[in-house]
């Protein structure tokens, strides 16, 4: 009820001083007005409705319904929300193995961890949590369904999986999954040597260690000579700005823009730029990317591509590159609030627009992988890192699933406490297999250095 009261002071007292100072009531435009509208339907509802309403409850409904016609990363949170948001989970966790993403009001997994109970059950990029523990996920906070997935290791966690077909106008298939949570020990940078002395290096996320451990492995591939490199970003959902720059600062000298973001208000317009120098300005280089690729990886990519740095490889990027602030408000609850968006050195915005279909990182040469191909590649992707099945933690056969069913028909079960993942028929990685030869032709290799 106070809150109640309190929108009805401020939407009177507005349009007092509107009719006292006209120029005022031209600044307040139409808000007023327009908010004059919740306060009159909150108050039919509380003097008609068939039941009594706790107005609290449809001033939170009322702050949802606004937030949500953002974006999908503002959002409102209610107080005791707010305050699991930000408190730490103490002691030890387990997971199933995933890189999430809220995509379409979805969570969405973006790639399995090789050696998890996600990959044994043999969860895919692009595939829709749908359900936890039979509750739904639908415009679930991301970090309340992180929780819901975490917990004590060898507990387990029931969870429906929405999968696109290869069909694009069949339904999508439900599968029902139940895994047993482990210790989850996620390696930020995978890499190897490949023919032509090239080395290869695969991020599959930017935290606060990625930097260390990337020149770690470049001092390493360096040992065995390395004359071009190659840093996959595919299925790389972002992670920390900070550790973007850095990334970039190691490629890119003279004091080059990186990233910049823009906002409504001067304040949240940063620049991000490089050093005078960079200790690999001189390695050849080429990223693979990928549908799936986001946030921090686009923020990389976009620098290199746009500086002229290296060439770009795979499919247009995601196209998320939006600067929250997270709004404490008066009585404990809060605001996550997109205030910027992240721009290329040259201006291009990298947030997807679906209307206009722009957005993201569009490479500068296009392979793309067809679904099939890409599952395939994901089964053997521990062969290819680790040869001998080092990071290959397969628990006994695979259990056959039944045939699942349509969007809302029956759902396939596994239980992945005994499934592995089967082996898949080798497929060649195409787009690596691009890179590749790109950089072994000398006369790329020259295009490919920086102008001074």
């Amino acid at each position: 009820m106070r809150n109640f009261k309190k929108i009805v002071f401020i939407t009177t007292v507005a349009l007092a001083m509107g009719a006292v100072f006209p120029y005022v009531n031209m600044a307040i435009d139409n808000t007023y007005q327009q908010l004059k509208v919740i306060v009159d339907v909150m108050e039919m509802i509380r003097e008609s409705y068939v039941e009594d309403i706790d107005s609290q409850k449809l001033v939170y409904g009322a702050a949802r319904g606004m937030v949500g016609e953002l974006d999908d990363f503002s959002q409102f949170m209610e107080p005791d929300l707010y305050k699991r948001v930000k408190s730490d989970t103490e002691g030890e966790f387990g997971g199933i193995g995933i890189k999430v993403d809220m995509r379409e009001g979805w969570l969405t997994v973006v790639t399995p961890l090789l050696g998890t109970p996600a990959y044994r059950a043999e969860m895919f990029p692009g595939d829709k949590i749908v359900k936890i523990e039979g509750e739904s996920t639908r415009d679930l906070l991301m970090e309340e369904a992180i929780k819901k997935l975490r917990g004590v290791p060898g507990t387990k966690v029931n969870i429906t999986i929405a999968r696109e077909p290869e069909d694009k106008n069949a339904d999508w298939i439900n599968k029902d999954l139940t895994l047993t949570r482990e210790i989850i020990k996620a390696e930020n940078i995978r890499s190897r040597m490949l023919d032509g002395k090239i080395g290869y290096i695969k991020i599959t996320e930017f935290t606060g260690h990625v930097v260390e451990d990337f020149n770690k492995t470049i001092e390493d591939l360096k040992k065995h000579g390395v004359a071009g490199l190659v840093i996959d970003l595919r299925y790389n959902p972002g992670g920390l700005l900070s550790a973007a720059v850095d990334i970039s600062k190691l490629f890119l000298d003279s004091n080059k823009m990186i990233v910049f973001t823009k906002g409504r208000k001067p304040e949240n317009h940063q620049e991000f730029r490089a050093g005078a120098s960079a200790p690999y300005s001189d390695v050849p280089l080429i990223i693979l990317v990928n549908r799936y690729s986001a946030s921090a990886a686009e923020i990389v990519s976009g620098a290199v591509q746009d500086n002229k740095r290296g060439l770009i490889i795979g499919e247009r990027s995601f196209g998320k590159a939006s600067v929250q602030s997270m709004i404490p408000l008066s009585d404990k609850s809060a605001l996550r609030l997109t205030i910027a968006k992240y721009y290329t050195p040259n201006g291009r915005l990298i947030q997807r627009n679906a209307k206009e279909d722009s957005g993201g990182i569009t490479p500068d040469i296009e392979v793309k992988v067809a679904l099939e191909a890409e599952k395939k590649l994901i089964l053997q992707s521990d062969e290819i890192l680790y040869p001998g099945g080092k990071a290959d933690d397969k628990k006994g056969k695979k259990a056959v699933p039944d045939a699942a069913g349509p969007r809302q028909g029956k759902a396939a079960t596994v239980n992945t406490r005994e499934a592995g993942p089967k082996k898949a028929e080798a497929v060649r990685d195409e787009v690596l297999d691009r890179a590749l030869e790109l950089l072994k032709a000398r006369e790329v290799l020259g295009n490919l250095r920086p102008g001074k």
